[in-house]
């Protein structure tokens, strides 16, 4: 039997739904376990299992489903794979199955160390009474649990210092699959016509946000850089923050247009049109700063986290520690004299084909000790 693909819950949308769309591709004969499936249709039904979980409330409230989560990958019945691969931002990696794959060799991909449990500061889903509970047993379990993996592979550097800190474990950086092709082909012109209406209404140079509008993206501060840099301002997405955003746009008359769950097709538009994509959150990766780089945008982002690993600083964008002053209007300006083909080729790094290739690769070379295997012969791109 091939291996087996571990994920903690199917999504119709998100980065991680992402990743395991590829895993799945590089490993088109393992079955994928996961906690719940809300996406029914992403893969073939005979190929995902659910826990008993799915068949209860808690799939719809992850916060009291968290106690639940360890002792459920713990308990996944019986099976033959030759080794397991866990996608994990949660406690996937506590994946253990009964039978022959009791013994089989665990390859974990981390997104990071479950935010609830070991840094609810920045992640709010932490801050329930109910996560507040469990999370201190939870981080002696997890630290333990983290022991078992053969190897891991963390998506970013920033996320292989957590790693390190949280799990005491080293890891090796692979990072997360972005399908640059949908952003770097040429202007499609299918637009509808209420995306023609929006894109005729753009002003002439403005600089883009985009993303879900929550607090921790701080679309405020693209706001207060536009504002200081003279420039107009698009934020495109949704979310709980648009009423305080709006709000703010408020104190600066006709500085921001908002642009509503953009489809890709308007997003890559609004990638191409815009001066710089700005992109102030500290984030574990940051696939959106790749899109826009696709489309030979520069990008303006943190100077910390993922996106200071993507973005080449002066090639490709400018990273920043402050995004309302001098700092920001200087690498606008400078932005404008950036090679577009240093984008795109910048972009191309973090492909689909790159990411299987790397993730297959790297699961052979961590094998090389153990014997009998059932993986993949070829680790070109399908």
């Amino acid at each position: 039997m091939p291996g087996m693909i571990v994920h903690e819950w199917l999504e119709p949308h998100g980065g991680a739904e992402k990743v395991i769309d590829q895993m799945a591709a590089a490993f088109p004969d393992a079955p994928i376990w996961t906690l719940w499936n809300d996406a029914p249709g992403r893969f073939d039904s005979s190929r995902v299992h659910e826990t008993w979980l799915a068949e209860t409330p808690l799939r719809k409230k992850k916060s009291f489903a968290l106690p639940f989560m360890p002792l459920t990958w713990r308990n996944l019945g019986n099976s033959d794979a030759e080794w397991v691969l866990c996608s994990s931002h949660l406690f996937a990696h506590h994946a253990r199955f009964a039978g022959a794959a009791r013994s089989s060799p665990k390859f974990v991909y981390a997104y990071t160390p479950a935010r609830y449990i070991w840094t609810p500061e920045i992640d709010s889903r932490g801050t329930s009474w109910a996560a507040k509970q469990a999370s201190k047993p939870l981080r002696h379990l997890d630290a333990r649990r983290a022991q078992e993996p053969h190897a891991i592979a963390a998506i970013s550097r920033f996320v292989q210092q957590r790693i390190a800190d949280f799990w005491d474990r080293e890891s090796t950086v692979i990072y997360p699959p972005v399908d640059v092709t949908a952003y770097s082909g040429g202007e499609d012109g299918a637009f509808t016509a209420d995306e023609e209406r929006i894109l005729s209404d753009l002003p002439k140079e403005f600089i883009l946000g985009a993303s879900r509008f929550v607090p921790y993206k701080q679309l405020d501060q693209v706001i207060r850089a536009g504002n200081v840099a003279g420039v107009k301002v698009v934020l495109a997405g949704s979310g709980p923050s648009l009423g305080a955003l709006r709000a703010m746009a408020d104190e600066f008359p006709n500085l921001v247009t908002f642009i509503d769950r953009p489809s890709q097709t308007l997003l890559r538009e609004l990638y191409r049109r815009s001066l710089v994509y700005v992109f102030p959150p500290i984030e574990d990766f940051g696939i959106m700063p790749v899109e826009a780089m696709a489309t030979g945008t520069p990008v303006i982002a943190r100077n910390i986290g993922g996106a200071s690993e993507t973005v080449l600083h002066g090639e490709t964008g400018f990273l920043l520690e402050d995004f309302g002053g001098r700092e920001f209007v200087d690498a606008l300006s400078a932005a404008a004299s950036l090679d577009t083909e240093a984008c795109r080729r910048r972009a191309r790094a973090f492909g689909n084909d790159v990411f299987r290739t790397s993730l297959t690769s790297w699961i052979k070379d961590e094998s090389d000790s153990v014997s009998g295997l059932g993986l993949p012969q070829s680790t070109k791109s399908k």
